[in-house]
């Protein structure tokens, strides 16, 4: 029984151990491709066909990237040369000395110093309170389901198409009434600079926040009620942490629009002390026979180092907050 037995194991693994032989020689002792076909494979396509395909883009992407690069080394070579004029700064950087930083900081009647405090601090009041009366609106947008609730979205949108430079006159007229009732809140006082800027808070803000609220799951709200949450708590302990990254966007474009806002600020704020940027650096270049395009240049280089390094420390929150928010409303 043994015999029958053995030739039956060895004829049926002959062509298994042969077929699995086969398989390794496959895999791992592939015959190499042809020598012919090596060159074949290595040959890189002509240049007008990657010109065509891909090379118009690397031209395009350089000659931006120059015409954006080109202002900004322009500046940085006219605030680095004390000539005072921006006709000796057409050889960039031909001078390099800090002339211009020193008459910036030791000007008396223009003081930058109090500019950049007023500015981070107007700026930085009105984006955390943008941010919040915004994140706010767009829960209640979101969450909420109430009479009026897809009006008052158009609305916001509507409203924001009329820019608040076309209120300006009015603007004035009315804080110039207030100044009467409470001159804290009137001309010449950043308060009320501040809740100018506040009455423009929502609008694109709310709708960017209420389309990047909607990709939360509202299974997480129900959770919440369920265990006893009240909206408060849903909103401050759970909604919160989730958008982080569409409150760091809004923040940030909300600072960048305000540390550069001019036309409002000069009319709203008229003593020097208590200017921002904006409007004290305006006073360097605004006299046609005294302009001192050098130190202006000095402080519009000082006055982006802010905006640079929020923009560095909100970076990796932006892409995730404007295209999540873009996606879902």
């Amino acid at each position: 029984m043994n015999g029958p037995a053995q030739r039956v194991v060895s004829i049926t693994d002959q062509p298994l151990a042969s077929a699995a032989g086969d398989n390794t020689r496959e895999k791992i002792g592939a015959d190499p491709a042809p020598a012919g076909e090596l060159p074949a494979l290595r040959r890189r396509k002509p240049f007008g066909a990657w010109f065509k395909d891909k090379g118009w883009r690397h031209v395009v992407g350089i000659v931006v990237t120059i015409f954006a690069i080109f202002p900004l080394l322009y500046v940085l070579s006219a605030a680095f040369n004390s000539t005072g004029t921006l006709v000796g700064s057409n050889a960039l950087f031909s001078r390099i000395d800090f002339g211009n930083f020193t008459e910036l900081m030791n000007n008396p009647s223009r003081p930058f110093a109090h500019w950049f405090v007023n500015t981070m601090v107007v700026g930085g009041v009105t984006s955390a309170a943008t941010v919040f009366l915004g994140a706010m609106a767009a829960y209640a947008f979101s969450r909420m389901r109430f009479t009026g609730r897809r009006i008052g979205l158009l609305s916001l949108l509507l409203l924001q198409m009329f820019p608040q430079l076309l209120a300006v006159v009015a603007i004035f007229l009315l804080l110039s009434g207030i100044s009467e009732v409470i001159p804290a809140l009137g001309l010449g006082s950043q308060l009320g600079l501040i809740m100018v800027y506040l009455g423009g808070a929502l609008g694109v803000n709310t709708y960017l926040m209420y389309g990047f609220f909607n990709t939360v799951p509202q299974s997480l709200d129900e959770a919440a009620k369920i265990d006893g949450a009240s909206h408060a708590q849903i909103f401050f302990g759970i909604i919160l942490r989730l958008v982080t990254p569409i409150l760091a966007v809004v923040g940030l474009l909300s600072f960048i629009a305000i540390s550069g806002e001019f036309v409002i600020a000069s009319v709203v704020l008229t003593d020097p002390d208590s200017q921002t940027l904006a409007v004290g650096l305006y006073s360097f270049v605004a006299q046609q026979r005294s302009e001192n395009w050098g130190v202006f240049a000095a402080g519009a280089v000082l006055s982006a180092v802010p905006v640079m390094a929020l923009f560095l420390y909100l970076q990796r929150y932006i892409v995730s907050g404007l295209t999540q928010g873009s996606v879902k409303g």
